[in-house]
């Protein structure tokens, strides 16, 4: 029949994509990032605790809902990553960094988003190369160069879209699992996004971060 054969075409197409999107999404994401360098002191199914190395972000502070926030802060910071910066620096969206006239810089993972009362910090984590030194300066007075010392955090990971209900929940277990084992919170929980928008939500990296004291 007509409408079944049309049915099984559209079945067969979608399952094409899926195919072909899942064995390259983990390349171009791979190619297109790193992330900070840290340790895994204690696993725990989707739990982990992680000691993280000394790094570099910039960061804006936004206000308003969470989702224009972070989009917000995202392109005042890719404005700064691509270029809106002293020494004009570019980003280049494939790894290994490479010297050229116009200097460019590997783009990292994760974007990562705090509340903070009323308003929202959202960073990017600066590739490990860079010291505070040798970083580009931002042109942008908004944009912020932080220099974290090692730190340690109790994080969650997960898969699917970073809406409201799914943050939510992974949020609301990492708090619970924090309390349960007793361990020290220093501050609230971070929200942490590694993928490009075109990410399937299966393939999605998201995290929660709670840092640690000692």
């Amino acid at each position: 029949m007509p409408v079944r054969r049309l049915s099984k075409f559209k079945l067969l197409a979608i399952l094409a994509i899926l195919t072909i999107a899942a064995a390259l999404a983990p390349t171009v994401i791979a190619m297109a990032s790193d992330e900070p360098a840290y340790s895994v002191e204690l696993k725990d199914g989707d739990f982990e605790i992680r000691r993280y190395e000394p790094l570099l972000a910039a960061e804006v502070t936004v206000g308003g809902e969470r989702s224009a926030a972070i989009s917000q802060g995202f392109r005042l910071l890719a404005d700064f990553i691509f270029g809106n910066n002293t020494s004009k620096t570019k980003i280049e969206m494939t790894a290994p960094v490479t010297q050229q006239p116009s200097e460019k810089i590997a783009m990292t993972v994760p974007v990562t988003q705090q509340a903070s009362g009323n308003e929202w910090k959202v960073r990017f984590i600066m590739p490990a190369q860079y010291t505070a030194e040798t970083l580009p300066v931002p042109n942008n007075t908004a944009v912020r160069i932080v220099a974290e010392p090692p730190k340690r955090f109790a994080v969650i990971r997960f898969s699917g879209w970073s809406s409201e209900a799914n943050l939510a929940e992974h949020r609301d277990l990492l708090v619970a699992w924090v309390k349960s084992k007793a361990l020290p919170a220093a501050g609230p929980p971070v929200a942490a996004f590694y993928n490009p928008p075109w990410s399937l939500p299966f393939l999605r990296r998201n995290e929660y971060l709670i840092e640690l004291t000692g």
